[in-house]
């Protein structure tokens, strides 16, 4: 993360407003007024999804989540979406194969959440600024990681808002992965 990143304003329909943010900045734009940021939930052929843990030195520390940032400048969410998985995990499919799933609407963000099916074992390059592990898991160890608050708070309130929607849309065998 760059101490100069600047993200798009956008409305709550997701239209540029035509001025951008740095992140950081004390000076929030105002009410009606978001960044995009999108997350990946990954999936490989046997129905495991892949979470990250993120690195010690960044806010919710250890936690898990699906690999996911915010969007930059003269970004379309997918490619921040693409940008955001090479970064943390090395992982790189063209930007058509990212199917966004849903978009959640947060106090100052538009959450954008892509479903990529994965199809080889292509090995994890993990950036450490900004992961400390990775696994591919079935969605019943996602729900443990909830449960035993293991998971980032904001994907608890995520996964409680869509994760039937997520894992249907994941799914390979009708969600009983």
């Amino acid at each position: 993360m760059s101490d100069d990143e600047r993200w798009d304003l956008v409305d709550q329909s997701g239209a540029r407003l035509g001025r951008t943010h740095r992140r950081g900045d004390a000076e929030w734009p105002g009410d009606g007024v978001f960044h995009l940021v999108a997350a990946v939930c990954v999936v490989r052929g046997d129905g495991r999804v892949l979470v990250t843990q993120r690195a010690a030195v960044k806010d919710h520390p250890l936690m898990w989540e699906f690999p996911a940032g915010s969007v930059l400048t003269g970004e379309t969410s997918a490619e921040g979406a693409r940008r955001e998985l090479g970064e943390e995990t090395g992982l790189d499919a063209p930007v058509d194969r990212f199917s966004r799933v849903v978009r959640l609407r947060e106090e100052r963000a538009l959450v954008d959440i892509y479903l990529l099916r994965w199809c080889s074992d292509a090995a994890l390059a993990l950036d450490p600024d900004e992961v400390a592990a990775a696994k591919w898991v079935a969605w019943s160890d996602i729900d443990h990681l909830c449960h035993r608050r293991l998971m980032a708070a904001p994907w608890v309130r995520r996964l409680r808002a869509i994760g039937p929607e997520l894992r249907a849309a994941a799914s390979i065998d009708g969600g009983r992965s």
